[in-house]
Order: C-alpha cells, then sequence, then structure tokens
C-alpha cells in the first residue's frame, strides 16, 4: 500500500489561479482547473492580493510531482482600535477539494492560517461562513472558532 501523501501550505502563485478557482466554482464538486476560465478580473485581483503585504492567498498542495492544489484561503490583515489596537485576521474563501473532505486538510490549512496570524501579532482570527454551510460551522466550532457575532452583506 502506498504511503498517504504529504500536504504543505505556501503561499499561492499565478500558476495556482485555475486550481484555486476551481475550488472556489463548486463546493460540492471537484472541478477540474483546466476547466475554469481565468478572467482579467481575476488576474487583477490575484495581482493585488500578491503585492499587498496585508493579504495573503495561500494553497495548500499534496507533496509529489504534480503538487496538486486540494485547498485554499485568503487571509487579510486588518488593523484596528479595538481589542487594544490589535491587529486581526480575517479569513475567508476557505475551500477543502470536495473529495478530500473529512481527513484533516482543512485543519492542517487553519492551523497554519492561525500560526501566522499569531507570528504577526494579531489578537483574532476571524472568518465569515454562509448560513447554509452547516458542515463548515461544525468544523470550525470543532477547532474553537465561536459563533459570536451575526455577520451582515451588502452586494454592490
Amino acid at each position: 500500500m502506498a504511503p498517504a501523501p504529504t500536504h504543505a501550505v505556501r503561499a499561492a502563485t499565478r500558476a495556482d489561479l485555475p486550481a484555486i478557482l476551481a475550488l472556489l466554482a463548486d463546493e460540492d464538486a471537484v472541478t477540474d482547473p483546466a476547466a475554469v476560465e481565468v478572467t482579467d478580473r481575476h488576474e487583477r485581483a490575484f495581482a493585488a492580493i500578491d503585492a499587498d503585504p496585508r493579504n495573503e492567498m495561500l494553497v495548500l498542495v499534496e507533496d509529489g510531482p504534480d503538487g496538486a492544489v486540494v485547498g485554499c484561503l485568503q487571509a487579510t490583515y486588518v488593523p484596528g482600535l479595538g481589542r487594544g489596537g490589535g491587529e486581526r485576521a480575517l479569513v475567508e474563501a476557505v475551500r477543502v477539494r470536495a473529495d478530500r473532505r473529512g481527513s484533516g486538510l482543512g485543519r492542517t490549512l487553519m492551523a497554519d492560517v492561525t500560526e501566522r496570524a499569531r507570528a504577526r501579532g494579531c489578537v483574532l482570527v476571524q472568518l465569515t461562513s454562509h448560513k447554509r454551510r452547516r458542515d463548515a460551522h461544525r468544523f470550525y466550532g470543532s477547532i474553537g472558532f465561536v459563533s459570536s457575532h451575526e455577520g451582515f452583506k451588502l452586494a454592490l
């Protein structure tokens, strides 16, 4: 029997963009990155994230020759006056490939971003999750997140 693949979290590169968009396209199915259209708007957004020291797009990749991207998230570090002027990490776009869930990959990804936030001196890691994502809510609770606020969004 072949050993289970190991994984690493690293900063995303432009070459990862199709795989990231595939993860974001459909959280309940595996989307082939080759089938994803990378638009100019995606390119500009990725370039802006990549150039901003307060933003990180992270990918979880399998070790091996192809280094498949199996997870991603974006972390934005936000200065604030609350909590004693401490910076907070806002985590968004958390995804683990549908066929890889339940194997600890989400824990690996979230542990990494939490450690990055701690190393920056952040006093809080926060995220929002759509109300319909009940499995995700259970997962976040299992790793110590508390559902403490009600969130609101205004589409523009």
